[in-house]
């Protein structure tokens, strides 16, 4: 009788290439599926964004239906000097205007931060009769202004975490923000300190003006150069141009302003380290209605190569100056607009300088169709 000797069982488990071939696997599915994860986030970032401009808008114009206009980007509050021997022996006054921002807060559903201010003060300044009796106040984060996409403001605002802003008044296809100026006042819906402006006054339609536009959130770091940083020029302004010229307000001074745009870029990397001439800080907040804190314009397309830049004539700290402070993003290929009419609309990098320039003003004529942006 022959005996078959029994067969041995295949061993149960992976072999060390099987193990290697499924990790390999699923490595290249993860590289196939993380860049869609990421794009599903930034989209509901984006959603979300988008919705904030819409909810500013319809308090833009819940505003307006109470006060028969919009408010103004830069309102003054009351500057105070304060007597030398109640501050130590120095003298000196609070400063700063209140911003639009500030004034439309009870509708946007901001009721107890707005009762909370004092519009009889100025916003800015260490003086005890300015803002350090509103610090809880004006350093509260709205998340409304704050676009998700954005990274978080780092550093203080009156020994309290930036509050932050990635929404701007729109000046206009200017770089002035004076609106005391007449024929040579920002040509945009907001302005600091001049007349106030409605619906009646948007004689380029509402629907083709901007009110509002979305920038980057600067990285409060004057040793990194990046996209927003506003670089102080120093006295440089655009050929022909001076401090009230019209030549400020586009499309007039279209030309010399793009050659002071290059002029902005090549100087921007001698700025690095020198936090005077790299001022990184747009969108530190939005209580003051100035440029580059509440204030921009519509100069150049969201995203665009070249950096902010201001013009410091007389040796300002801040930017009480004309200058750039124009719209941009944390979304690829473009950046959120708000027009006048209270709609969103998304406005690409691929857009042309004289389209902004036409979106930005509230009265020159121009017409502008959806498809050319």
């Amino acid at each position: 009788m022959i005996r078959h000797r029994p067969l041995r069982s295949r061993p149960v488990g992976f072999t060390l290439i099987e193990l290697l071939v499924v990790i390999a696997i699923i490595g290249v599915l993860i590289a196939l599926l993380l860049p869609a994860v990421q794009a599903a986030r930034e989209a509901a970032r984006r959603s979300q964004c988008t919705n904030n401009m819409k909810q500013i808008g319809l308090a833009l114009h819940n505003y307006h239906s109470t006060h028969n206009a919009f408010p103004n980007g830069g309102s003054p509050g009351r500057r105070m000097d304060v007597p030398s021997d109640l501050i130590g022996g120095t003298s000196g006054s609070p400063w700063g205007a209140w911003s639009s921002h500030s004034m439309l807060l009870p509708y946007l559903e901001q009721t107890p931060v707005y009762n909370a201010l004092n519009f009889m003060v100025a916003t800015q300044g260490d003086l005890m009769f300015g803002p350090i009796v509103l610090t809880t106040a004006i350093t509260s984060r709205i998340d409304g202004f704050i676009c998700p996409s954005a990274p978080s403001p780092i550093g203080t605002f009156y020994s309290r975490p930036r509050p932050g802003n990635s929404y701007f008044a729109s000046m206009g296809a200017s770089m002035l923000f004076n609106g005391n100026h007449g024929n040579n006042a920002p040509n945009g819906l907001f302005n600091h300190g001049g007349p106030v402006f409605g619906l009646r006054d948007i004689l380029d339609g509402s629907t083709n003006t901007i009110a509002f536009g979305e920038w980057r959130i600067g990285d409060f770091n004057a040793n990194k150069l990046s996209i927003q940083d506003v670089i102080n020029l120093q006295g440089v302004f655009p050929p022909g141009a001076d401090w009230d010229s019209p030549l400020l307000n586009m499309p007039a001074g279209g030309q010399p302003f793009l050659q002071w745009a290059q002029q902005c870029a090549a100087e921007a990397p001698n700025t690095i380290g020198d936090g005077n001439r790299n001022r990184s800080w747009i969108g530190e907040q939005w209580v003051t209605g100035m440029p580059g804190r509440t204030m921009g314009n519509t100069l150049l397309p969201p995203n665009s190569q070249y950096p902010n830049c201001n013009i410091n004539t007389w040796g300002q700290g801040d930017w009480d100056t004309p200058g750039m402070w124009t719209l941009g993003s944390f979304h690829p290929g473009g950046g959120n607009i708000l027009l006048a009419d209270g709609s969103v609309r998304f406005l690409k990098s691929t857009t042309q300088p004289t389209i902004i320039w036409a979106l930005g003003t509230r009265d020159l004529g121009e017409v502008v169709s959806a498809d050319q942006y």
